[in-house]
């Protein structure tokens, strides 16, 4: 390398996920060689089904038309725009207005990394759960603010603690990271906490943006923090089809907010492409109109999947909780944990876990430091393998494979 990278680059290391995926595979091809099962990996949440069928039918229509190839409109057609605000409104009583409320984005994770280059200036500070998704820590390190880390407890329900909160030194702060239903932990979003969360912002002039693709997923009840009053003052919403609707690879998410945020969003984003492909627009105003049996069909699945890695974490030894929402099945580990034992004692309970069943066992789950400290005795399990691919792990655990 002929130059020295930014600083503001110094801080980052590769997404965890980018690095072990690669090292999950060779060992698999490892492990086949040598005449042994392929390794199963529980890891990552991209879910295994199929999308809509009318979405996959429009994709296709749309791309064999000749108007379909040319640069598109910054901001997203405005038949997409219309499609998130009529889901919003249907699914979580909100009314936004499609023209000047909503950003249809490439998946919510690009969203992420607009909004702190769009609000954040460098020193500004930013308030990060932990455990929380590690790619919030990475975006502010990207837009050179402050990261503030405030603790998500089990014995809080995994929600913030408001009054360990209002007895920080909240002076800079800017922006605060929430993500309910939570991943990694699946601790559903409530109305409360969402009053709680408008509430606090307003107070200390702090906006809050919530990251809500897993609300349709085990949830009894899909909510928008967007539903309490006087959140768009306050507040933005991610949101995404990667989970719901088995699209992950299409790259295909939004932000909602008052109208001042997303103009201010758009500045941004409008430098970075030029537009999304039609097709894959057109195709998500299909996915968006698919009604509540295809979440009803797509959380029975799931319902029988989260079971067998409830047994599959039984084998293990975590303890995990039942009510749960999301794609992930959260449990925790204690020093006594038989897959702790003899491991590299630098490493965290939960990655010496996730070590010896990875490369004595052939099964991987995510270990929960990648996640924060607060994850650091943790192990977490995809449900996004079908039933026979989980009940082959618990074999691969016990030893019967």
């Amino acid at each position: 390398m002929t130059i020295k990278p930014a600083e503001r680059t110094e801080s980052l290391r590769p997404y965890y996920f980018s690095m072990k995926n690669p090292e999950v595979a060779a060992l698999s091809r490892e492990r086949v060689a040598r005449g042994e099962e392929a390794v199963i990996n529980l890891g990552i949440g991209a879910p295994d089904g199929m999308p809509p069928a009318e979405a996959i039918e429009e994709l296709c229509d749309c791309a064999r038309k000749s108007d379909s190839h040319k640069y598109q409109n910054y901001f997203g057609l405005p038949e997409l725009r219309q499609a998130y605000a009529d889901w919003y409104r249907r699914y979580y009583g909100v009314s936004l207005d499609p023209k000047d409320e909503i950003q249809p984005l490439v998946g919510s994770k690009e969203g992420i990394l607009i909004i702190c280059l769009t609000f954040l200036n460098k020193g500004d500070k930013v308030l990060m759960p932990d455990p929380g998704y590690p790619t919030y820590t990475s975006a502010t390190a990207l837009a050179q603010a402050e990261v503030i880390t405030y603790r998500l407890r089990q014995n809080l329900g995994w929600q913030p603690d408001f009054d360990e909160l209002e007895k920080m030194d909240l002076s800079g702060v800017k922006l605060m990271w929430v993500n309910y239903p939570n991943m990694p932990t699946g601790a559903p979003a409530t109305r409360e906490l969402y009053s709680r969360l408008v509430a606090f912002a307003r107070k200390h002039g702090i906006m809050v943006v919530n990251d809500n693709p897993y609300s349709f997923i085990l949830s009894s009840e899909p909510l928008s923090i967007l539903e309490t009053e006087g959140a768009k003052d306050c507040c933005l919403e991610l949101n995404s089809l990667s989970k719901a609707h088995n699209m992950s690879g299409w790259r295909l998410g939004m932000v909602a907010g008052d109208a001042d945020s997303i103009r201010e969003i758009r500045k941004v984003k409008s430098q970075m492409d030029s537009g999304m492909f039609k097709p894959l627009q057109m195709a998500a105003v299909k996915a968006l109109e698919a009604g509540p049996e295809w979440f009803s069909r797509l959380n029975d699945e799931y319902r029988r999947r989260k079971e067998y890695v409830w047994r599959l974490f039984d084998e293990i030894g975590a303890v995990y909780e039942k009510d749960s929402a999301g794609l992930f099945v959260w449990g925790k580990v204690g020093p006594d944990n038989p897959y702790a034992a003899g491991g590299d004692l630098s490493k965290t309970l939960g990655e010496r876990v996730s070590d010896k069943l990875l490369y004595k066992k052939g099964v991987f789950v995510t270990p929960g430091f990648i996640f924060g400290h607060g994850g650091d005795d943790y192990i977490r399990a995809s449900l996004c393998a079908p039933i026979p691919t989980i009940e082959k792990a618990i074999r691969m655990v016990r030893g019967e494979l």
